[in-house]
């Protein structure tokens, strides 16, 4: 029944409050005896899912890996992935070739893992093979003799007309002169050239014969100078056709080697014959530019192969992972540099994002990093739903800039896409955004503990083995392993449990080490250990110390010893990065005559969190309800944290401002020696809290520093005592009598232990023996009642 148990019979015995490992259980010297972990422990759950998103290759099988930082997740999800990715096929190495047809549009080739380079080079080789061939080709003496003859030809063309026309004009006493401008035809008689004065002079029948033959020969002079364009055309055919066919020879000769190579490459064999094309329609420009010695740079850099992706190396499909996940290192991007003051890019710019590098394999990504970065989560389920990616920078997404760019062809997309976070996200995830759960069907949870037994204890020692040899750090003999597993059972805040957060037992491991090298001893044994864990709590010990040292000059005003009538001491934690502390506070409590109201003075100043203020509305109905069932709760009550001037959360404190405000309420005193946690339902009963361990060796610190005294102890929640792991200090001053811990079911078990008398039972009407706390809390509360219905009826009258 609750109030019956006694004080004496409620105190933990030092066995109950650690629970050590069996150094000669584990059954080895040092770790050297121990084979390495290969798969993880105490992760069937998650390893499972895993194994369900790699296998099934239906759309949107890609996983959520909901873990907590330093969960050793990353590590994990690495090395599985890696094992499954060996049993893989290496995927295809992607490359971007021009496209001659749309320029701004590049083609993607697809080359099994490994040719993708071997076409780069190829490309490099013909480049370099044409540059030197084609101004070879157009400078040899064939080439060059057969130029000459058709130029030749076209001027014996040109020749022979004009000596016609001369022969013509001689035979009818014409003189043809050639000039800078052309050719002037000038009358001539009897061997002589006339002006125009001894021309008008002759008769009129001879002035107009020869005149007439100057007109007919001007005509056919004319029409010989029309036809000379005509022949310059069919010179400039025939020589680009005699040009056409040379670069055609050189362009066969140099294509025929990579033309073979690729015959059964349908992408690398239309991509060479577009060479082969441009080449030959853009002969003029080659020979240009062979005549400066010099191909132009624009024709040559068309003819490369950027190699986007080079999976020569892998064996097996890629694993990648991303830390900076934002658009750009996920789709890829295009690059541009400035020729003349303007930005140009080609696709020989077009680099490769994660989602290209990882394509055939798995994508491992933050989540809350993808989410922090604009538009990259967007983008990621865009790639998803349409298994395709698109090069496209961040400013054309969201249409901030009208530059001229690159639209290249996309690249299908399959991929494995495992994210990575804590829990609260997949759950925002999965209720605030419907695509989510569409293309991330695997929820891949790891636990954050794992059961302690003989077994598992054994198995963790495994464990620190694979973790020491890791980083390199010497072997761990068995006492060492047996403190370091106790150190997770603490961690994990269960002695039933072992901690799977891996990065504290790491650190500790490495800075054991470090302790071990620095007596040159050849293992890490249990006092590297014991001193890695009272240095990191030293380094970690600046506040603790500070508040320490404020309530020992009184400056915090915490009593240890005597008793006070609506003051108890109340327990804490206080949590800065990986260290965590208890810390006593002072709770306090008034009550008057009042209209049934409990002020929680935290909540109305708004430094009381929900959970709290939801604590004191239990413990006001908790009193009305007990005391006052049929009866007014003529009642004013306050509570307060004392020197508080910060944010109060959680429900921790209920039971002990349930029994502050029953001594402010019956003007009994609580014991000031004793602290007490828990939190508390409508029934009384006590339940569990957090931070237990630290809580009960802050209120110990500070009864330590002031000298322990007599009965000096706490109480805690029954159902908090398998979660004790506490200090050797602590269990030791247990076991000398020195300081107590009790463990309360109710709070009418917190009553006997604070106030020092029975709390007092219920009688079949609801009333309390007078002699009891209860009893007086009743009478009080009735007394109080009276006098309300006193005052009412005076006002009334």
């Amino acid at each position: 029944m609750p109030g019956s148990t006694s004080p004496t019979s409620s105190a933990l015995t030092p066995e109950q409050l650690y629970r050590p490992v069996s150094e000669q259980a584990l059954g080895f010297t040092d770790t050297r005896e121990l084979p390495d972990v290969l798969d993880p422990i105490g992760q069937d759950r998650a390893m499972q899912a895993l194994r369900v998103a790699t296998g099934v290759q239906a759309r949107g099988f890609n996983a959520f890996v909901m873990a907590p930082e330093g969960a050793a997740r990353d590590r994990v999800v690495l090395e599985y992935l890696e094992h499954k990715a060996r049993e893989a096929q290496v995927p295809p190495d992607l490359c971007y070739v021009f496209n001659f047809d749309h320029p701004e549009q590049p083609r993607l080739l697809h080359f099994t893992a490994g040719d993708g380079g071997r076409f780069a080079q190829d490309m490099e080789q013909l480049q370099a093979e044409l540059a030197d061939a084609i101004p070879a080709a157009f400078e040899n003496d064939e080439y060059k003799s057969r130029v000459e003859e058709l130029e030749q030809a076209h001027q014996q063309r040109q020749d022979l007309a004009i000596e016609d026309l001369q022969r013509q004009a001689d035979e009818k006493d014409v003189v043809l002169n050639r000039t800078d401008t052309g050719f002037t035809l000038t009358p001539r008689h009897d061997g002589e050239v006339l002006d125009q004065d001894t021309f008008d002079a002759l008769p009129d029948k001879e002035r107009e014969r020869i005149s007439a033959e100057i007109e007919r020969l001007e005509q056919f002079l004319n029409e010989m100078i029309e036809r000379f364009p005509v022949w310059r055309k069919e010179l400039r055919d025939k020589l680009r056709a005699l040009n056409e066919k040379t670069a055609l020879q050189v362009v066969e000769q140099v294509l025929c080697e990579p033309r073979e190579a690729y015959r059964e490459h349908e992408g690398a064999a239309a991509h060479l014959e577009a060479i082969r094309q441009d080449l030959t329609s853009n002969v003029e420009a080659f020979i240009g530019s062979a005549r400066e010695e010099s191909l132009a740079e624009q024709i040559l850099a068309r003819y490369q192969a950027n190699l986007l992706v080079d999976n020569s190396s892998l064996e097996g499909a890629p694993v990648i992972t991303e830390d900076w996940p934002n658009v750009q290192r996920l789709l890829g991007r295009v690059m541009h540099h400035v020729q003349d003051g303007a930005l140009v890019t080609n696709f020989t710019l077009i680099r490769a994002g994660a989602l290209h590098r990882a394509n055939g394999g798995y994508l491992v990504l933050d989540a809350h990093k993808i989410l922090m970065q604009p538009v990259a989560w967007d983008a990621l389920k865009r790639s998803l739903f349409s298994r395709c990616i698109t090069v496209e920078s961040l400013e054309q997404m969201v249409s901030m800039v009208s530059t001229i760019t690159l639209e290249p062809e996309p690249a299908p997309l399959d991929i494995k896409v495992i994210l990575v976070g804590d829990r609260i996200l997949y759950y925002l995830l999965a209720a605030y955004d419907p695509e989510f759960s569409q293309l991330f069907k695997v929820q891949a949870d790891f636990s954050d503990d794992m059961p302690r037994s003989a077994e598992s204890e054994k198995l963790y020692a495994h464990l620190l083995a694979t973790l020491g040899r890791r980083y390199g750090a010497r072997p761990l003999d068995a006492a060492a392993v047996a403190r370091l597993i106790e150190f997770a059972s603490r961690v994990s805040e269960d002695s039933e449990q072992l901690t799977l957060h891996l990065h504290q037992l790491e650190n500790l491991i490495m800075e054991a080490n470090f302790w071990a090298g620095e007596e040159n001893a050849e293992t890490i044994q249990l006092s590297h250990v014991v001193h890695a864990i009272d240095q990191s709590r030293e380094r970690a010990g600046r506040l603790r110390e500070r508040m320490q040292e404020q309530t020992l000059r009184e400056i915090i005003d915490i009593s240890t010893d005597g008793e006070a009538v609506g003051q108890v001491n109340g327990l804490t934690v206080i949590s800065l990065g990986d260290d965590a502390f208890g810390r006593p506070s002072r709770i306090s409590a008034t009550a008057r005559l009042g209209t049934g109201r409990v002020i929680d003075i935290e909540r109305e100043v708004k430094l009381g969190g929900a959970v709290h203020s939801k604590a004191v509305l239990i413990l006001s109905s908790y009193i009305g309800a007990r005391y006052a069932a049929e009866d007014r709760l003529a009642l004013s009550a306050s509570i307060a944290f004392e020197q508080s001037y910060g944010g109060v959360e959680g429900d921790s404190a209920s039971v002990a401002e349930t029994c502050a405000l029953l001594s402010a309420i019956s003007g009994l005193p609580l014991r000031q020696n004793v602290a007490v946690t828990g939190s508390m339902n409508q029934h009384g009963k006590v339940q569990a809290v957090g931070g237990i361990n630290e809580k009960i060796e802050g209120f110990f610190d500070l009864c330590s520093a002031r000298g322990l005294a007599e009965r000096q102890g706490v109480l805690i929640p029954k159902s908090n005592v398998a979660h004790l792991m506490l200090d050797s200090r602590v269990v030791e001053a247990v076991s000398e009598g020195r300081f107590e811990i009790h463990a309360i079911e109710h709070v009418d078990d917190a009553i006997a232990l604070l106030f020092g008398m029975e709390a007092g039972v219920a009688d079949g009407e609801g009333g309390f023996p007078e002699e009891s706390v209860n009893g007086v809390v009743q009478q009080r509360l009735r007394a109080f009642a009276r006098h309300w219905r006193e005052q009412k009826d005076e006002g009334g009258a």
